[in-house]
């Protein structure tokens, strides 16, 4: 969001600031303070509107989908596949194909625990053939899931810390939205406004450019993904009006449509076809409108069977799903409609989500938060520009100016990278490498800390040209891997018709050749040179209250 210069009265009634000027110390502090976890949070984000596309390309040994299959087909085959696989399981659930994801994707309970204890939970996953309905023989990675969970809830800590950093991020970043309007003065005429080499002022007007252009986005992304943890957030509401097990039962049913195993009967019973079920469903909903398939205690005489609806017809993530009788076939519920509140929520998540965006909207989705990200960025580089302009000696910076300077270079360019070697960590590790979906998130974080030492140990401007020019190296060749180590090369996806590899493949040109850009204009910039008596004047009125960003 944007700083713009605040006017100073020359008395002394002007020492007191104004609520603008206040506003604008606001907006620079919060979005500094975690502006490095908000970028990558913005950037991880970003990626994972196409994180389906990208868990495709990061598994290459599932074929190209040139069809969308029959959902009620592929249930049977994958229920005739846990009857070989995980007789007794409590609960399996799985995940169908559609248009973005090419194969089923399932976890289900083990049961009993892999130690045999009575009572221990155990689960496992896996992917599905959905032509044959057997487990797909994967590579072990965690695909584009990896961004889309670091996104609000990072890594190696605990989940619930990660999302209370999440959430504390996210009300900076309100903060620094609402403040950052409060403080603009010109917020269309900024729109429209780029003085192109002028220093400070550039990065200023491509802050307020790119803040203004995606505002009404940025403020809905930010509130919405507060809305999807509120439960985490604030919980009290909730302790004090749901207290028994009957009344969070109800609550489940309202926000998902994951159905708890109760207790087995104990008596045998064979599940129903499946696939009849999802029929019923599909009758309702549409031949493509369903999402998942969940059964608990399949054959036994108390299972049940949920078939739900999918997201990508309707702006909501409430749940809508058909109960069966396991055993018969029978059904028992149709959940097609939540009360206000979850309704309200559903939407708001959805919003956030965007699940159910065509291919247009999603690429909308895809650029506007780009654009977030970009803010961000420019809004952590342009505190370190102006304060540059004040420092008695450049070269010799004060502690907290070296550090935040170091920090933008590693969270930024240094990001980039890391996401990079992801990829390339997908396609060089060994198959059969113990944890290698682990050791490609290893790869990731020991490449970012790298930068971070690169980082602290070169002068900043070559710091940021040489990892800008890197990022742009190792984005470029990644097609390249890719041809090398797999029998999905461009040229073959292209002549295929295949656009999910394809487009990852041409995106990553894209993305290198805007970091190449990016490193060439860093390489040519000169910073100006300040006259000492104008250095000295900005040092004095960056002591006085009332200081504009």
């Amino acid at each position: 969001m944007t700083t713009d210069v605040i006017e100073r009265d020359a008395g002394p009634e002007a020492r007191v600031p104004g609520l603008r000027q206040t506003m604008s110390d606001l907006h620079i502090w919060v979005g500094l303070l975690l502006g490095w976890v908000l970028y990558a949070m913005f950037l991880t984000g970003t990626v994972s509107y196409f994180k389906d596309e990208l868990s495709q390309w990061l598994r290459p040994e599932l074929a190209h989908q040139l069809q969308v299959p029959d959902p009620a087909i592929v249930a049977q085959r994958v229920a005739n596949e846990f009857a070989v696989i995980a007789p007794g399981s409590p609960q399996w659930s799985v995940r169908l194909p559609d248009a973005r994801n090419n194969s089923a994707y399932s976890f289900w309970r083990t049961a009993p625990g892999p130690s045999g204890k009575p009572g221990q939970r155990g689960f496992d996953e896996g992917n599905f053939d959905p032509a044959t309905g057997k487990k797909v023989a994967a590579r072990d990675t965690l695909g584009g899931d990896f961004f889309y969970r670091f996104h609000f809830q990072f890594h190696y800590m605990p989940v619930i810390w990660g999302r209370w950093l999440a959430g504390l991020a996210g009300m900076f970043m309100l903060v620094a939205i609402v403040s950052g309007v409060i403080t603009h003065k010109k917020i269309f005429i900024d729109f429209f406004t780029f003085r192109e080499g002028k220093g400070q002022r550039s990065w200023l007007d491509a802050h307020n450019a790119l803040s203004v252009f995606g505002l009404p986005f940025h403020l809905m992304i930010t509130y919405t993904g507060l809305v999807t943890l509120m439960a985490l957030y604030v919980p009290w509401g909730q302790q004090a009006a749901i207290k028994t097990p009957a009344e969070r039962q109800a609550l489940s049913a309202q926000l998902s449509a994951f159905i708890q195993p109760g207790k087995a009967s104990g008596q045998a019973a064979p599940l129903a076809p499946v696939d009849a079920m999802v029929r019923q469903a599909q009758a309702l909903w549409g031949p493509h409108d369903i999402s998942r398939v969940t059964v608990t205690h399949a054959g036994d005489a108390a299972s049940r069977v949920a078939v739900a609806r999918g997201d990508g017809a309707r702006v909501s993530m409430s749940p809508q799903y058909m109960l069966f009788e396991g055993s018969t076939g029978k059904l028992l519920e149709t959940h097609d409609r939540v009360g206000g509140a979850a309704e309200t929520r559903g939407v708001l998540y959805a919003l956030h989500l965007g699940r159910f965006s065509d291919l247009s909207l999603r690429w909308l989705y895809f650029i506007v938060s780009l654009a977030g990200t970009a803010m961000v960025g420019t809004g952590l580089v342009m505190w370190t520009v102006k304060r540059r302009a004040k420092l008695p000696d450049p070269d010799k910076p004060y502690v907290g100016f070296w550090l935040v300077e170091r920090l933008n270079i590693a969270s930024i360019a240094g990001l980039s990278i890391a996401m990079a070697s992801f990829l390339w960590a997908n396609r060089l590790l060994p198959d059969a490498l113990a944890k290698r979906g682990e050791w490609e998130i290893h790869v990731f974080f020991i490449v970012w800390a790298l930068a971070l030492l690169h980082a602290f140990l070169r002068p900043a401007k070559r710091a940021w040209t040489e990892q800008l020019w890197f990022g742009a190296i190792v984005l470029a060749l990644l097609p390249v891997a890719n041809a090398v180590t797999t029998d999905r090369p461009l040229w073959r996806s292209l002549r295929e018709g295949d656009w999910v590899f394809a487009g990852v493949d041409l995106m990553l040109w894209a993305l290198a050749a805007l970091h190449a850009v990016l490193a060439l204009r860093t390489s040519r910039h000169r910073a100006r040179a300040v006259p000492p008596g104008r250095r000295a004047r900005a040092t004095r009125t960056d002591a006085q209250p009332g200081e504009t960003a």
